[in-house]
């Protein structure tokens, strides 16, 4: 891939243009870059209060049915986000979809444990646990680099 940059004052506004020959999942990944819209915070209501949560503070997010909580080291917060919505919003180097139902911090996950079932145990920092169902286990451990094999 070949990258060009034009830097001049004379342009007002900055553009992106791309030439290739056919979408591929590296193209997508740059429009994906391109185009994310970062959150540097989101409002957790506890209560009748409202919170400003550092994305970076947060452990995970997980629906209970309708609604949304994030769980961080002050407590669990009811957001207005959904999942899906969180997932477009946040740094896709710093969270990571375990399920249908959790969204978690990459930083705050202290280790995985594979389970008979194809699942993954996720063990958080602070002592908390939640399950990767099978459907992500191969995108984490692709992140991740896990099914990188050293020792042949």
């Amino acid at each position: 891939m070949k990258v060009l940059l034009d830097v001049d004052s004379k342009y007002e506004e900055t553009s992106v243009t791309i030439h290739c020959k056919e979408m591929d999942e590296s193209i997508k990944d740059i429009l994906n870059y391109v185009n994310r819209k970062e959150a540097d915070f989101i409002v957790g209501r506890n209560g009748e209060q409202h919170h400003i949560l550092k994305p970076n503070h947060v452990y995970h997010f997980h629906s209970e049915g309708d609604t949304v909580m994030a769980t961080t080291s002050e407590g669990t917060f009811k957001v207005k986000e959904k999942l899906y919505e969180l997932e477009e919003m946040l740094p896709s180097t710093m969270f990571i979809r375990l399920s249908k139902s959790v969204i978690a911090n990459l930083h705050e996950i202290s280790h995985f444990e594979p389970s008979f079932n194809g699942t993954l145990s996720v063990h958080f920092q602070y002592g908390g646990k939640e399950y990767a169902s099978r459907h992500y286990v191969a995108k984490i451990k692709e992140i991740l680099k896990l099914n990188r094999r050293e020792n042949k």
